[in-house]
């Protein structure tokens, strides 16, 4: 018997999915392969998700991260984490949208897919009480020897250490959770080869080379642009 939890997970994971590629309708990004092919390349892409940390080629809930909505927030100081163990109403710091940049889904609704340079948005999960130390970051690597170049936004993929500690659900509803992107920089010499990327929350205090579970603390997704 499946618990009402895993259900939900499971659920969760499959809408997850289903905003990459839908099996039912056969529609990637809510394009079929021939409305993407008559535009540019087209991406054919699979994710692995794990516990600790989340990827995504689309901005799903992105209303929330709207810059109208963010600036509703709290200005938290840079590079600080935001402590408030006693505040009876915790705080809630900015991330607005505009900050990713070019695979913000603003400039560029098709994030990327329309011009063969994906953008994979990537976030932790959210653990009550981390403080990540150092100056936590997220890193992306390919797999095999190429020469795949990335951007990330923000840039060098950081994690502000404002965003923590997260309080949980109930002392702290709002919560916003940081976001980094990846673009995928394809170019003529990369495509129609399968590229296995992946990448690590990078921080002195958190663990991402545990082999007994692969997927902690990282993500691994493949992914293949053709003519």
């Amino acid at each position: 018997n499946i618990s009402k939890r895993e259900k939900k997970e499971e659920e969760k994971q499959d809408s997850w999915k289903d905003c990459i590629y839908n099996p039912r309708t056969g529609e990637f990004l809510g394009r079929t392969a021939g409305s993407w092919g008559k535009r540019r390349p087209k991406n054919l892409c699979r994710l692995c998700f794990c516990s600790d940390i989340q990827a995504s080629f689309c901005l799903s809930s992105s209303s929330g991260y709207n810059d109208s909505i963010q600036e509703r927030n709290d200005l938290c100081m840079v590079g600080e984490y935001t402590t408030q163990d006693n505040e009876p109403v915790k705080k809630v710091c900015q991330f607005k949208r505009s900050t990713l940049r070019q695979c913000s889904g603003l400039p560029d609704p098709s994030f990327g897919f329309k011009e063969g340079k994906p953008c994979i948005i990537i976030k932790l999960n959210r653990v009550i009480g981390l403080k990540p130390e150092g100056d936590p970051y997220i890193n992306c690597t390919a797999k095999r020897a190429t020469s795949l170049q990335m951007q990330y936004f923000p840039s060098e993929g950081r994690l502000d250490k404002m965003f923590f500690p997260y309080y949980g659900k109930k002392s702290h509803p709002d919560y916003v959770q940081p976001l980094v992107a990846v673009k995928l920089l394809f170019t003529k010499e990369d495509y129609n080869i399968e590229q296995t990327v992946e990448c690590k929350v990078e921080g002195s205090n958190l663990r991402n080379d545990d082999e007994r579970d692969k997927f902690l603390g990282r993500v691994t997704f493949r992914v293949k642009v053709s003519e």
